[in-house]
């Protein structure tokens, strides 16, 4: 699998997603997933401390699934680990209005959390999740900065942020010599809900045109994009409202058209639409032919005619 660059790490091109682990998914079944996509090259996971809050979850089983597949694996240092902090709820049973937010202490004492629950000494790449506004930037950057200079971090980024409040953040940190937001992960995928509509998913903010204009002009910004498949919806799940528009028919046909072309399906080929632009999709999977599935699109080859094609459709 290729490799592309966050900062200082060197990260497969496919990120897989560990929120079901450990509450929907067992052991057997995650270790098997996480076995597999190691086999095929990949190196980078990621979870975050509150998956999955919204459904009876604590917030700690995601981690602690991936921190026990690695001890049994033995395998820390070939693995690239991302994780979240910030948007777990303070009390069991309430949600992102409770969230513990992005205070300095309170990023220092989530990393300590995360760090137990992976069984690891440090975080490869360590997100603030959501934004926190009541706290100035200075507050939670000077927290991100104090772990990476104690080594429990080497990269942060940034999730469901605006792409003005991003910017600000790096000018905050270059003006105090501290480390860089180097990866930023949004929603992103083919399909593109109304522009303004709100969706329906709590926190969710979406990749934009500025965001991309933003990343190319800075250089040093790699884009993660998260839910790439819509939860299944481009197979055999409704769309939403968010997504009734025309545009939506347009693309959908489009996509349906250039899958039956390379034989593939119209999973792999929004994978491989999102990896010839160099944003590396991070992708769940909660069975074994899901992740097989995913593998797949790294052999589809879209051409320049169906790139244009599939972008034209709007």
């Amino acid at each position: 699998m290729r490799r592309q660059r966050i900062g200082s790490l060197e990260v497969s091109a496919l990120s897989l997603g560990t929120l079901p682990f450990g509450k929907w998914v067992d052991d057997k079944t995650s270790f098997a997933i996480m076995d597999r996509f190691a086999e095929a090259g990949g190196t980078f996971l990621d979870t975050a401390n509150n998956y999955v809050f919204w459904d009876g979850g604590t917030g700690d089983e995601s981690e602690e699934a991936v921190g026990r597949w690695l001890a049994a694996r033995g395998n820390r240092d070939e693995v690239v680990v991302a994780t979240k902090m910030g948007a777990r709820p303070l009390t069991p049973g309430t949600g992102l209005e409770n969230a513990e937010g992005l205070s300095g202490d309170t990023v220092r004492r989530a990393a300590e959390g995360s760090l137990k629950r992976l069984g690891i000494d440090h975080i490869d790449l360590y997100y603030s999740h959501i934004e926190d506004r009541t706290v100035t930037l200075e507050d939670t950057l000077g927290g991100f900065a104090s772990l990476v200079e104690a080594g429990s971090v080497r990269e942060v980024g940034a999730s469901n942020h605006a792409t003005w409040r991003l910017e600000r953040a790096r000018a905050v940190s270059r003006a105090n010599g501290w480390p860089l937001y180097t990866a930023v992960q949004q929603r992103y995928s083919y399909l593109r809900p109304r522009p303004g509509v709100r969706l329906p998913e709590a926190g969710h903010v979406h990749m934009t045109e500025e965001l991309f204009d933003y990343a190319a002009a800075e250089g040093d910004v790699a884009l993660v994009a998260y839910s790439t498949l819509l939860s299944g919806r481009y197979r055999d799940k409704p769309l939403g409202e968010e997504y009734d528009h025309p545009g939506t028919t347009r693309r959908l046909a489009v996509l349906r058209d250039v899958a039956a072309e390379l034989g593939a399906t119209v999973n792999q080929v929004v994978l491989a639409w999102l990896l010839r632009q160099d944003i590396i999709p991070l992708v769940g999977a909660s069975t074994l032919a899901q992740l097989e599935e995913t593998l797949g699109a790294l052999e589809v080859e879209l051409d320049d005619d169906q790139v244009r094609r599939m972008d034209a459709a709007v």
